[in-house]
């Protein structure tokens, strides 16, 4: 069997092999130029007694790296399997990750809540909400398994994937912590980090606490109050609701990929993006904040 490992250079695939335990076991096929993706194959051991069961099937080498990732050892290993396991994968019947997803989703959220609620006990929940959603969001938990190599592990067969994820770990080295919304997202990398939050939540017990143990160091660094940032276009309306002023976008995205933003018929702020018309609104609205003091002065 084999997976795509997207954008692995030589480290990342030797550090795969060597936390697997499998160094001769596995071989490397293709190019080592690392610009190119790599590919790896999977040795499976033989079958045990037989059995037909799914959790008794040899397992891909990745059940361990993940496993070594998290520091949590899976009681029921079928359920890292599924967790890896994209719908579009069909090599071998195994259900695909969407029910842990939401599982996940769902556990993170609370695990999450419960956290800032512990850590700022005079918050009020407005600021409590921004800051769960962001500390949740696609981007963040695509981000947190772009850090941990988690997706090499991902089983999928989707023909833009690969490169959608070379090109969000690129461009995220310009945003640190988080684009609030500027960056294209991979939804398949925040997906594989919630269904692995709904296997460890089966596998556990089921217990919030433990896998919030498991699972926050892997969302490190979490996002602080003193860090949020609003996304642009939310920030904006702030801002003219403050000064009581209109605005809007003009849409040229379908003919020209741009959008423009007017405040009180003032070009404030342009955005471009070739393939996404959101994208060039956010882009247009983080624009215009940048130059919203140069046409409205702060006595308005």
């Amino acid at each position: 069997m084999k997976t795509q490992l997207l954008n692995a250079d030589a480290e990342s695939v030797q550090l795969l092999l060597n936390l697997s335990g499998h160094e001769e076991n596995t071989e490397v096929n293709g190019s080592t130029d690392s610009d190119k993706p790599l590919s790896v194959e999977f040795v499976e051991s033989p079958e045990v007694n037989g059995s037909t069961d799914i959790s008794d099937k040899p397992l891909p080498l990745g059940v361990e790296f993940v496993e070594k990732v998290l520091n949590y050892e899976f009681k029921d290993k079928s359920l890292l399997l599924q967790a890896f396991t994209d719908v579009s994968y069909d090599e071998e019947d195994c259900d695909s990750y969407e029910r842990l997803e939401f599982l996940g989703d769902t556990v993170l959220s609370m695990a999450i809540s419960n956290e800032l609620f512990n850590r700022y006990p005079d918050c009020p929940p407005g600021p409590l909400t921004k800051l769960r959603a962001v500390n949740v969001d696609t981007e963040k938990l695509a981000r947190a398994a772009i850090k941990h190599k988690l997706y090499l592990c991902l089983r999928h067969k989707k023909p833009l994937l690969d490169d959608q994820i070379m090109e969000f770990e690129k461009e995220i080295e310009t945003y640190p912590l988080h684009s609030r919304g500027l960056l294209g997202v991979p939804k398949s990398l925040a997906d594989i980090v919630e269904s692995t939050i709904g296997a460890i939540y089966k596998d556990c017990g089921p217990s919030i606490e433990k896998v919030w143990e498991v699972v926050k160091p892997l969302l490190e660094p979490i996002i602080t109050l003193d860090k949020m940032e609003n996304h642009p276009v939310s920030e904006l309306l702030e801002l003219c609701q403050k000064k009581n002023l209109k605005w809007r976008f003009e849409d040229r995205w379908e003919d020209e990929k741009h959008v423009l933003l007017f405040i009180e018929d003032h070009l404030v702020g342009r955005g471009h993006h070739p393939l996404k018309k959101d994208r060039a609104k956010n882009f247009a609205a983080k624009n215009a904040i940048e130059n919203f003091s140069n046409f409205f002065s702060e006595e308005l």
